[in-house]
């Protein structure tokens, strides 16, 4: 066959209607249907779901049949009988996905500017032309000798025509792998997880059940597993991420929360010594002396009661930016509770007075109740080391697996971390906040990372709303779609509820791996987020077996109809089986 796509051997029928939606073909015999071996390829040209070629008058098309069928005449005559004795005529429905040069097929344009005319040739698709096409895909032909490729799986229909695709034309414009439960997404994943360590790439995952605990034993692959293995420094989460965990009502407990966060950061401030502070010790407290007037601190909290207010401003002014900067957490959480207490005082005459507030302590009693709560609660205490830590720092552990050469995927488990209070989002939350920041100083550039976020329904709910208190600003996955890619931060989720991804995160994806889609609010959301994403398409999305899945995106000039391949290191949340039981008479 050489370089050409049409081969006479290949040949199905002509084109016989053209319209911008469709074409249709002509079958002069029903025996081009069958499937026949051709150089030991099979070719099945009636089948639904076939890729086919149109031969034009200066450029070729690639297109996909959608539909078979039997002219109303025909029709009437079938039966069993005559299907086996008489000549029929089908007519196919086609839909063309991308035109190539006549002259080089490897030039491809996306998007059709002309269409094949009446009279047109048909052929049966070689699995050769399909096969070597995959690896271009979201390349640019400069750099296709260098852009890493990996098998992800064989077409659905022809399982002899390998998908090699490159991981550039996965991730490069972030990645959502969707489908409903039992279709095929964690296989999915794992193909991608061996295909980054395949290739050399860099990946962290966030792992919300521990299914992927089985790439751990791997030498080129670190885990970290919260609260029994790693936590998540206090000092690294955000005062929105404070308020999210400890809930303080809006109108009274927020202001008095955020003060006493101030009077901490400044206690800090004065432990570390500041300049210019004389520091005294009566046994009991330290004192910090600002022109004659006391700053007090008694076991870390600052002691406003019967103090001056000068001395406090004046530490308070000379490191504004440390205080006031709320994206981290520079104090003292254990002291927290108490110094909500000495906030309960008003100011008259440019003091504290010494008689507390009790209306305002009363009001604060039960955000006091909840701070020592969740400071106490052994699973948050691990999970954010509020208390003397055990376990590693999870942000040593990030940089360290960036800085290490030898190590590909880094796995941090959640399978230990409660659901309540919203923990999960805040921490995965609070990781993608640092990776996107460590983006934004271009350490990705060169080394790009791709950061997997498995079961992404989980962890990207923005509302976080009680009775009390209300928050959105859990937003750093919108934040990462929306700016890391030039960073080199690329973004691959996984859920099977699309439709409870934010819109503007799911709106950048570039890249759609379907499985298995039932609900039409979840096909609607892919439609509505995928500009590749046809009704023709999207009509195949139920019909999906285990492990199958349309692949496209913006750097695929079609959709692709994969079955994806077995992983080698396969994860261990497969669907529970019922077993037959001998049961005791």
């Amino acid at each position: 066959m050489g370089n050409s796509p049409f081969d006479h051997s290949h040949f199905l029928g002509y084109v016989n209607f053209v319209s911008p939606l469709y074409i249709k073909v002509h079958f002069p015999s029903s025996i081009l249907m069958k499937t026949f071996i051709h150089h030991s390829e099979s070719l099945r040209g009636g089948l639904v779901g076939n890729y086919i070629v149109i031969e034009g008058e200066d450029r070729g098309f690639l297109g996909k049949l959608l539909e078979v069928a039997l002219p109303e005449k025909e029709r009437l005559e079938l039966s069993e009988r005559t299907f086996s004795t008489k000549e029929f005529h089908p007519v196919g429905r086609i839909e063309v996905l991308l035109s190539f040069d006549l002259f080089d097929p490897t030039k491809i344009e996306k998007g059709i500017n002309s269409l094949p005319l009446i009279g047109s040739k048909v052929f049966i698709c070689s699995s050769e032309f399909l096969s070597t096409h995959f690896k271009t895909f979201g390349i640019k032909a400069e750099n296709i000798e260098d852009s890493p490729i990996f098998r992800l799986g064989s077409l659905i229909y022809d399982k002899s025509v390998p998908v090699d695709i490159s991981l550039q034309a996965i991730f490069s414009r972030h990645c959502a792998v969707v489908g409903t439960t039992g279709g095929g997404k964690s296989y999915t994943i794992s193909k991608f997880i061996e295909g980054g360590i395949e290739t050399g790439a860099k990946a962290i995952i966030f792992d919300p059940t521990g299914e992927y605990s089985t790439f751990d034993n791997h030498p080129k692959v670190e885990h970290a597993v919260l609260i029994s293995e790693s936590h998540f420094p206090y000092r690294n989460l955000t005062v929105n991420d404070l308020f999210v965990l400890f809930r303080p009502s809006g109108q009274v407990q927020q202001p008095i929360l955020l003060e006493a966060i101030k009077s901490l950061k400044v206690a800090e401030c004065l432990m570390s010594s500041i300049p210019n502070a004389v520091h005294s010790n009566d046994g009991v407290n330290d004192i910090f002396t600002y022109k004659n007037q006391p700053v007090v601190i008694n076991k870390g909290t600052i002691v406003k009661q019967g103090n001056f207010t000068a001395a406090y401003n004046n530490a308070y002014f000379l490191h504004k930016d440390i205080i006031e900067d709320f994206s981290t957490n520079s104090f003292n959480i254990q002291c927290l509770h108490k110094q909500i207490g000495n906030e309960c005082y008003q100011i008259a005459n440019d003091k504290w007075v010494n008689n507390r507030d009790e209306r305002n302590y009363g009001n604060a009693t039960s955000l006091i109740m909840r701070i020592n709560n969740v400071i106490n609660d052994s699973n948050y205490s691990g999970m954010f080391g509020f208390n003397e830590p055990k376990t590693n720092n999870l942000i040593s552990t990030i940089n360290e697996f960036i800085d290490d050469p030898k190590l590909n995927v880094l796995r941090i488990g959640f399978e230990n971390v409660p659901y309540d209070f919203q923990v999960r989002e805040i921490v995965a939350n609070s990781i993608g906040r640092y990776l996107l920041n460590l983006a934004r100083t271009k350490i990705f550039r060169e080394n790009p990372l791709i950061l997997f976020v498995d079961e992404a329904h989980q962890f990207l709910n923005k509302k976080i709303k009680d009775e009390y208190f209300e928050s959105t600003e859990l937003n750093a996955f919108d934040n990462i779609a929306k700016e890391s890619r030039k960073y080199g931060l690329f973004l691959c989720i996984s859920t099977q509820m699309p439709r409870d991804i934010p819109t503007g995160t799911l709106s950048q994806m570039g890249t759609f791996i379907t499985h298995r889609l039932i609900n039409y609010q979840d096909r609607e959301a892919i439609a509505s987020a995928c500009s590749t994403a046809n009704k023709e398409t999207l009509s195949f999305l139920p019909s999906l077996g285990a492990g199958e899945a349309i692949l496209m995106g913006v750097d695929f000039p079609m959709p692709i109809s994969v079955k994806i391949e077995f992983p080698k290191i396969r994860p261990i949340f497969d669907t529970p089986k019922f077993r037959k039981k001998n049961l005791l008479p």
